[in-house]
């Protein structure tokens, strides 16, 4: 994989813990649950949070939400 996989900078930090945290507060569940489950359990994280940052970043909180949501169902994900 190409440096997708990595957080090269602040920015992208900040999103992923704005991600991480809204979408558990939507589901219910712990920020430390999701993020096992979108690292450990599954890629997401890396995979699709991180590398789309440039265009979710600009979506409001709820679209940003209920898409790593639905990509979490897709990928058959438990959190």
């Amino acid at each position: 994989m190409a440096d997708n996989n990595k957080i090269k900078n602040t920015d992208e930090l900040e999103f992923a813990v704005f991600c991480i945290e809204n979408t558990a507060v939507e589901l219910g569940i712990t920020a430390d649950r999701l993020y096992k489950a979108l690292t450990e359990k599954s890629d997401i994280l890396y995979s699709y949070i991180i590398p789309c940052y440039e265009p979710l970043h600009t979506q409001g909180k709820d679209y940003i939400i209920d898409d790593i949501i639905s990509v979490i169902r897709e990928k058959g994900v438990e959190v």
